[in-house]
């Protein structure tokens, strides 16, 4: 197939258009190169640069490329930014986004598989978080990709596209070629690894007082290229609508330090900050859903295995892109 990736210069975009060009599909990548890196593209795909905010830019790419499917990654992550500057995240995840699906209409192209998120659900009633938990979003990134995932479902009602949402937990890990490479980096797992790496000199934990066996908040930590991988289910599979994507176990923020710990050998100083506004206290996957419709295991099970892959790449890449 010849997929369009938007967000393919970002950290799960680059993962999946290298998956997919192994799989020997023909990738465009499009991305503004905001928050993305020219050197997280891989070398086979094709690149076109532009805005999704811009309606000429990405109608432009779509007739240019008429692509047999969209995977969308092209949007704003960071919900402590969402809860400070609200309307960029509207802006770019949302305006952006329906620019995208009319781009897809006026082109004919009807398949899309659309990276969404578990803050969507917001502090759920029942954990593991399973497709029928109420969405109830506590921050503007999860309200901006709700409404996408609602703009989508009513494009496929009204147009016959085909739209799969897939609400993921923690993605981390890297592959041999690419990781994670955030500015500023918000991801507990890099910036537990900065400092074995020597550039901080410690980790903070934000907050310890939550209603978690050790007060730190829980999340279910999911390999990137099991997410990549997904993806490429979606995409093939004849199917629509939402799937969760998680390992079903959560792990604290003092359990990913010990782990890092472990694997890297170093001592790992931590100390207790502030709560992040936001936060929900534990979001664990339930995603048999994927599981039997998708077909999708994970392969990456352990917490220890998911830090070593990504100790790997910061080694190798210890400033990030194209600064080795």
């Amino acid at each position: 197939m010849k997929v369009l990736v938007t967000g393919g210069a970002g950290y799960i975009g680059s993962v999946t258009t290298e998956l997919l060009l192994d799989d020997g599909h023909k990738v465009v990548v499009f991305d503004n190169l905001e928050r993305g890196h020219r050197e997280a593209i891989d070398r086979r795909a094709a690149f076109i640069k532009g805005d999704l905010r811009e309606k000429e830019s990405i109608f432009s790419a779509m007739k240019k490329v008429k692509p047999d499917a969209v995977m969308h990654f092209a949007a704003y992550a960071l919900v402590p930014e969402s809860m400070v500057e609200p309307e960029i995240y509207f802006r770019n995840n949302v305006v952006g986004g329906v620019n995208l699906a009319e781009a897809m209409w006026i082109a004919g192209v009807k398949n899309i598989v659309f990276s969404s998120t578990c803050a969507t659900y917001g502090q759920p009633k029942r954990v593991p978080i399973t497709e029928a938990e109420s969405q109830k979003p506590e921050n503007p990134y999860g309200e901006s990709k709700l409404t996408f995932e609602k703009t989508l479902s009513w494009y496929q009602q009204l147009h016959g596209m085909r739209a799969v949402f897939l609400r993921y937990f923690n993605a981390c890990g890297a592959t041999e070629k690419f990781g994670e490479d955030h500015d500023p980096e918000t991801h507990i797992i890099p910036l537990v690894l900065q400092v074995a790496l020597g550039q901080r000199e410690k980790i903070m934990i934000c907050g310890d007082d939550y209603k978690t066996p050790d007060g730190t908040c829980i999340r279910d930590y999911i390999h990137i290229v099991d997410l990549a991988q997904a993806h490429i289910l979606a995409l093939t599979s004849d199917v629509s609508g939402a799937f969760n994507l998680g390992t079903g176990k959560g792990n604290s923020v003092k359990q990913v330090i010990e782990a890092a710990r472990d694997v890297t050998g170093h001592p790992i100083p931590a100390k207790i900050g502030p709560r992040r506004p936001g936060d929900p206290a534990k979001l664990v996957a339930g995603a048999e859903k994927a599981h039997k419709i998708l077909k999708w295991k994970p392969k990456f099970t352990t917490l220890e295995s998911i830090v070593q892959s990504a100790w790997n790449w910061h080694k190798s890449h210890p400033n990030g892109y194209g600064k080795k």
